[in-house]
């Protein structure tokens, strides 16, 4: 890449911060790091886990974002799930088959699989379960996902009945899920908690309700206990479960801290096991004292600058887009700013998704004086200037580097364009609210974590009818490309059609990729188990508590972990 320059304040700011790091690297004793288990006299094993933010729901049809994702992924548990290294691993359903077209899918249950009260888990539940995920009523920001099978996207849209969708109990024990194509990740989406089976008669007499302790049924390894907002909440072992056996913990608590250093500050008192995020600005010091409780995982994820191209001053309007995009220095904010080994991103698809190689922005390793002159005349030929700046506001949810990044930009676009930003904050819930609705946004912060290791879960959620699309972003090239790349088996024809979408987005510019993410998360020592993945997925029932000196009893992975097929 070639050399990148900082403008005036970000230089100093970054001064700082080095400055800072380094005086906290360099006292060890000012950074403590308390070892100490939380185990009760009875044994029980509690795993204390940062969770970025309070989650908006624990609906698994209802909720988006990774704050509910890894408390639903304790809770319930689908047909499949996905393996340490990657792959499709056996969950409730034990084995399945594939027709000889690729379009239908047989999953047979296993007999032990139980709800948390006891109640057996029917072929009959994930019918109403996937009926309900497509469901307009339910308002899935995953229906899409579903969009494979038959009659999915027409129950969406409220052409047909949920009754019409191709999803069939041929007995207690054996379901059938019919595509209206062959479609290559399929599998992978069903790991998705979107397609993790609700209980029917709670669903029926709670509503909403449900999902409340008092009123929680859950088949997954841990059942719902607790729910304090902006406190804790708190799952505990799902006796019924039909591996329980093996699992170790005995509790989970997930603690909603939006502030990284509040969070980093707890772990090191010993009230955390394992942390939501690491403060940049604190990396060097981790390293320096604790480096063995620091993990570095690449991940299928990219985080980015949204823009609603449905109003002003972004509608019709692609060279403003794109001269915002190109005035942004992504050298200077991962190297300076984040310095967590983040990738720059000047493509859609990140690079740890594997066998794909992303079409790239033309004008990604020009120099910072040549892209800095383009943005400047996109720029004037939008109908901007220094007497006429663009005055825009910037959304971006509480906690998290948002804030920073925020900061950054607007310096970076005031420097090179004269642009004029406004920084205004929500709480996530709301965040989430806001930028789905499309009204009361302009630039807005985002990012996304892969929910399968596909290309087209990035792909997926920028056609124009995803609920996710929340640029507003409307492009029939792409769409079409999109569509086609659905269903057509991994090769070159594929690649194609994914090489078009890319293209057309990148064109179009309704978003500017910053990074492709890497999580860093603290794990103490005694806490076992862990197997880094680029999806992030984490089970807590796969993990262990061992106090220094034990021996843990933590199963290993299972030697058929790439398996997909049975």
């Amino acid at each position: 890449m070639p050399e990148r320059r900082l403008v005036s304040w970000i230089a100093a700011s970054c001064v700082m911060l080095v400055v800072l790091v380094a005086g906290c690297s360099s006292d060890r004793s000012d950074f403590p790091n308390r070892i100490q288990p939380d185990i009760h006299a009875d044994g029980t094993k509690v795993l204390r886990k940062g969770n970025g933010s309070e989650p908006g729901t624990l609906d698994p049809h209802q909720a988006s974002g990774v704050p509910a994702a890894g408390i639903l992924q304790d809770l319930y548990e689908g047909l499949v799930i996905t393996g340490h290294k990657g792959g499709i691993l056996p969950a409730d359903a034990k084995t399945w088959e594939i027709s000889a077209d690729r379009k239908t899918y047989t999953f047979h249950l296993r007999d032990n699989a139980r709800w948390s009260n006891g109640a057996p888990v029917t072929a009959g539940d994930y019918v109403f379960s996937f009926r309900r995920m497509v469901d307009p009523k339910t308002a899935s920001p995953y229906a899409d996902i579903h969009a494979p099978i038959v009659n999915a996207t027409a129950i969406i849209n409220g052409d047909k009945t949920p009754a019409t969708l191709g999803v069939k109990a041929l007995d207690k024990h054996t379901l059938q899920i019919r595509l209206d194509k062959p479609t290559p990740f399929f599998l992978q989406t069903l790991a998705h908690v979107s397609s993790d089976p609700v209980y029917p008669p709670a669903v029926k007499k709670w509503g909403d309700a449900f999902t409340q302790p008092a009123h929680s049924v859950s088949n997954g390894a841990y059942q719902l206990k607790q729910w304090r907002v902006n406190d804790k909440i708190v799952l505990v072992r799902n006796r019924q479960y039909w591996d329980n056996a093996h699992t170790r913990i005995d509790q989970v608590e997930y603690y909603p801290i939006d502030n990284s250093k509040s969070e980093l500050s707890r772990y090191q008192a010993g009230g955390l096991d394992w942390t939501y995020s690491v403060p940049a600005a604190d990396l060097d010091a981790i390293k320096a004292n604790i480096p063995k409780q620091l993990h570095t995982v690449p991940t299928l994820g990219i985080a980015y600058f949204g823009m609603n191209v449905t109003r002003a001053p972004f509608k019709d309007n692609r060279k403003l887009r794109l001269a915002l995009s190109m005035a942004l220095n992504r050298q200077v904010i991962v190297d300076k700013i984040l310095r967590g080994g983040q990738i720059p991103a000047y493509s859609w698809i990140p690079t740890a998704v594997q066998g794909y190689d992303s079409v790239r922005y033309q004008w990604a390793d020009w120099s910072d004086k040549r892209r800095d002159a383009m943005a400047r005349k996109l720029y004037q030929e939008a109908g901007y200037s220094d007497q006429h700046p663009l005055k825009a506001e910037f959304l971006y949810p509480t906690g998290g580097i948002g804030k920073t990044l925020s900061l950054v930009a607007a310096a970076m676009w005031r420097k090179v364009l004269g642009v004029e930003i406004t920084p205004r904050n929500e709480e996530w819930k709301v965040f989430l609210q806001t930028t789905r609705n499309q009204f009361d946004t302009q630039i807005f912060w985002g990012g996304w974590i892969g929910d399968y290791e596909d290309p087209n879960t990035f792909f997926s959620i920028l056609n124009s009818h995803a609920a996710l699309n929340y640029t507003g972003y409307h492009s029939a090239v792409y769409d079409k490309a999109q569509a086609a790349s659905e269903h057509v088996p991994n090769g070159p024809q594929r690649t194609a059609l994914m090489h078009t979408a890319e293209a057309a987005l990148l064109h179009d510019a309704p978003l500017m990729p910053i990074f492709f993410w890497t999580n860093h998360h603290l794990i103490k020592p005694y806490v076992k188990g862990f197997v880094p993945n680029p999806l992030d997925n984490y089970y807590s029932k796969d993990l262990d508590i061992v106090p220094a000196g034990t021996a843990s009893q933590t199963s290993p992975p299972p030697a058929n972990d790439k398996q997909e097929n049975h």
